[in-house]
């Protein structure tokens, strides 16, 4: 493959200026969904209560996604186990999407739809959080984690986009944002997710 080489200076001045302009507009989107996301501030507040709750009996943690969801999973879950902003003991956190010998063993024992409901059922107790990630809201295999948790009186939370699919109504608490951008779904999900972080550390009394 190559790539034709110009020194046109008007071509240059083009690009720069879409590049520019597709800034804005992203700038732009991220700023509406921002500003949507305060009318789930009860739900924001009541998220901290459970996971602030559930941590002071020490209880886990869970969260769990698929692609870039459970990429963010993996990051949020670190934010509690390691730290967020502040240095303090760890605090029982995983990402179940972080084994890779389970999930494939689950995969290909039971199907793909398991692979986060087996570990659940395995790791999981009373009192315990779920925290489940998904621009949709229709992956199987997140439904089957929501429903395992309600099965197990664990109590879920779900960040969410696209409708929300099957998932809105299986948690206890659902976040949808009101994009059909799977990027920018992705970027209010680990906004609002590093906020919970930082709220539950404060509420736990460890301040700076």
């Amino acid at each position: 493959m190559s790539f034709k080489k110009t020194n046109n200076l008007n071509s240059s001045t083009l690009i720069v200026v879409n590049e520019i302009k597709l800034l804005e507009l992203k700038i732009n989107a991220l700023k509406k969904l921002l500003t949507e996301a305060a009318q789930y501030s009860k739900n924001f507040s009541d998220s901290a209560a459970i996971i602030t709750e559930a941590l002071k009996k020490n209880k886990t943690i869970f969260w769990c996604g698929n692609g870039g969801s459970a990429a963010e999973s993996l990051h949020l879950a670190a934010e509690l186990i390691g730290r967020f902003r502040r240095n303090r003991v760890p605090l029982p956190s995983v990402a179940l999407n972080a084994d890779i010998a389970a999930l494939t063993c689950i995969a290909n024992d039971f199907g793909y739809s398991q692979i986060f409901s087996r570990q659940l059922e395995g790791l999981g107790k009373k009192g315990d959080v779920l925290i489940v990630l998904s621009t949709s809201g229709k992956s199987e295999n997140i439904s089957n984690a929501l429903i395992k948790a309600k099965e197990l009186e664990i109590k879920s939370i779900a960040f969410l986009g696209k409708g929300g699919g099957e998932a809105k109504d299986l948690a206890d608490i659902s976040f949808i944002i009101n994009s059909d951008e799977t990027a920018r779904i992705q970027e209010i999900h680990l906004f609002l997710g590093h906020l919970l972080c930082e709220i539950v550390e404060i509420n736990l009394g460890f301040s700076e």
